[in-house]
């Protein structure tokens, strides 16, 4: 572990309002808007929580995704000092391996292509209502909603059997836990790569329509790479859509006056998910990256080899970039550029089909149940504080 100077702040992480980064951050976004930090895992690094400033790390070539943990300071880092990242893991490469995997997935998430599958999301999304209606309230919206939803449409996407789900979902949660132990990340990544290589392999044999068979089509790919590829997508394709679905029913529940807004003009529904993805951000400890080589950000030198994280829940209140207050929720607010879904080069690939997911989800469960409610305190629903991405880990609900 890097040893910290006593003077060095330590990274926020407690919330005092569930649906805002902890409060501290607004002072920092004032007053030291890019400052050296300790950070969760006890790494001594910089936290850059200005809109500007993590825009600026997050198109920065200099900025690495390959993450390390050596000592900063000792000049430019050289690329055999970087880890070597998992095959088809293209969220942790840089150029040119990045490039090249990111290149043969963009032509299928495509903003066209994403609005084609619109009837199908509606219709996943309305078979879901009609089996919540039946079994009645109260129950958690998670599990009978926010989760299956983007499940079932990944599963579709990329040709993975929807009967596998429970397994997938929970190593994909071990992932992302906090508290994981090593080992434990370890089994949960073997066995969601053992089952997507076993997949690939089968689609080898037997290709189907959808993205894992088209992958194969090409030839471009190792079977290891297409596992890889296929474990990215497959955690990035339910874990935040449907954290975002839960997180911001409970939050429109929580704010009745944009709950009724929407209900009165369904119109805003466009604007509403932007401004829902801007105010919660779920990526809650944000961004990481290793500066390659020394790096001026906000009048510091970032050493070269310093680990930077980039904050978007923090970014995206920044008074000097958002109109009105963003520390206030407004379906209505007019659209500006948000972090939600990175910046730069690794921009989220499936924003696209985000939005068309949660604009579906959202809409939808408006206008089938109108009345509905929490079916518990809001301060007893189960926070998801020790994930990587923050929403909800139940949401009981009624009608």
């Amino acid at each position: 572990m890097t040893a910290t100077r006593p003077d060095v702040m330590t990274q926020p992480t407690a919330r005092t309002c569930p649906f805002d980064p902890p409060p501290e951050y607004r002072a920092l976004r004032e007053q030291r808007p890019v400052a050296e930090a300790t950070l969760p895992d006890g790494i001594a690094g910089w936290l850059v929580t200005g809109y500007e400033e993590a825009r600026a790390v997050l198109a920065d070539p200099r900025m690495s995704s390959r993450r390390r943990r050596l000592r900063t300071g000792s000049g430019p880092v050289d690329d055999a000092e970087l880890p070597v990242p998992t095959p088809g893991n293209f969220l942790m490469m840089d150029p040119p391996e990045h490039t090249r995997l990111r290149r043969l997935l963009t032509g299928q998430f495509t903003v066209r292509r994403m609005r084609q599958l619109t009837p199908a999301v509606e219709k996943i999304v309305a078979e879901r209502l009609d089996a919540m209606a039946a079994a009645g309230g109260p129950i958690d919206l998670v599990q009978a909603f926010a989760l299956p939803v983007p499940s079932l449409v990944i599963c579709e996407l990329l040709g993975v059997p929807y009967a596998d789900r429970e397994d997938f979902q929970r190593d994909s949660a071990t992932l992302i836990r906090l508290d994981a132990s090593l080992d434990d990340v370890q089994r949960a990544h073997q066995a969601l790569t053992g089952f997507l290589g076993r997949l690939v392999r089968a689609k080898r044999v037997e290709p189907g329509d959808d993205i894992l068979s088209g992958l194969v089509r090409t030839g471009e790919l190792t079977d290891e790479e297409l596992a890889g590829v296929g474990v990215l997508l497959l955690l990035a394709g339910h874990e935040t859509t449907a954290n975002m679905i839960a997180l911001s029913t409970m939050c429109l529940l929580r704010h009745p006056d944009q709950w009724e807004a929407l209900r009165n003009d369904p119109a805003l529904m466009d604007t509403a998910v932007e401004e829902l993805l801007r105010y919660l951000s779920v990526i809650q400890y944000g961004v990481r990256r290793t500066a390659l080589e020394d790096v001026e950000l906000g009048g510091h030198r970032i050493p070269a080899g310093s680990t930077v994280v980039a904050s978007l829940p923090s970014g995206n209140r920044d008074a000097a970039h958002f109109t009105g207050d963003p520390d206030q929720l407004d379906v209505g607010r007019p659209y500006r550029p948000h972090l939600a879904f990175g910046h730069g080069i690794h921009q989220c690939l499936g924003q696209q089909l985000a939005r068309v997911e949660l604009k579906a989800a959202l809409s939808a469960l408006l206008d089938r149940f109108p009345d509905l409610r929490l079916a518990l305190p809001a301060e007893q629903v189960p926070m998801r504080h020790d994930m990587l991405v923050y929403g909800v880990h139940e949401l009981p609900v009624t009608w």
